[in-house]
């Protein structure tokens, strides 16, 4: 295991994504990085700041025609990765890179090919009551129907080597990637190991994009490949 591919998929996230990219880049690991960003057709200046980024040294910039989903534009930038090992990283400031070593660490030692972060097993700011509770009922459903343990199916940090990544095959374009890919892995007898994550969640006022109607997404997502061949 020699370089980590950081895939970041990013919607108008202006205020948020050059900041990210400086602590993407100022954690300290023994593997070579690589950073991929893919904008999903930003409209509030997002794109401006990333013609600068672009210019970083181990930074690729992608570019969508128009506005397809984060579960798209990680698919874009899976496409491209050339890591031993990848990280899904969002482009808001929620989740902290220098939690990559603990996320990292059980791969490199041969213990899992996955490895999630989960917030609630790390500090974390108090969620709202309802997304809180939304997310431990779809992960308990989860949990029931793909027979785990997991403690939060819908974390950011999504991390493996690239060999699950190639044969990942995902579909969904937006709310349904999580769930998605998590159902994919464990279909596939992969078990997936958790790490405690810190995790600082913002408010609507600052950009949040989930809402209640998305958890219907992603439990038809966590249905559909339960039942599919």
């Amino acid at each position: 295991m020699n370089k980590i591919s950081i895939v970041v998929p990013v919607f108008n996230e202006a205020g948020t994504i050059r900041a990210l990219l400086a602590g993407v880049r100022a954690v300290p690991l023994n593997l070579e990085k690589e950073l991929i960003v893919v904008d999903d057709f930003s409209t509030d200046g997002t794109r401006d700041v990333l013609v600068a980024e672009a210019a970083i040294p181990g930074t690729t910039v992608l570019y969508h025609d128009r506005n397809q989903g984060k579960g798209a534009a990680v698919r874009t930038g899976l496409g491209t990765v050339t890591g031993d090992i990848i990280v899904i990283q969002d482009a808001d400031l929620e989740y902290d890179p220098s939690d990559y070593p603990a996320l990292l660490r059980p791969i490199l030692l041969g213990r899992t090919k996955v490895v999630y972060g989960s917030r609630f097993l790390g500090e974390h700011k108090a969620m709202y009551f309802w997304h809180s509770l939304g997310n431990k009922t779809l992960t308990l459903i989860c949990n029931i129907l793909y027979d785990t343990t997991l403690t939060d199916m819908e974390t950011c940090y999504k991390v493996f080597t690239a060999d699950i990544a190639r044969n990942l095959h995902l579909k969904s374009d937006r709310w349904g990637f999580d769930p998605e890919i998590t159902a994919k892995i464990l279909r596939s007898r992969h078990r997936i190991y958790e790490v405690p994550i810190s995790y600082n969640g913002r408010e609507f006022w600052e950009g949040k994009k989930i809402r209640w109607y998305h958890a219907i997404t992603v439990l038809l997502t966590l249905l559909r490949y339960r039942i599919l061949p």
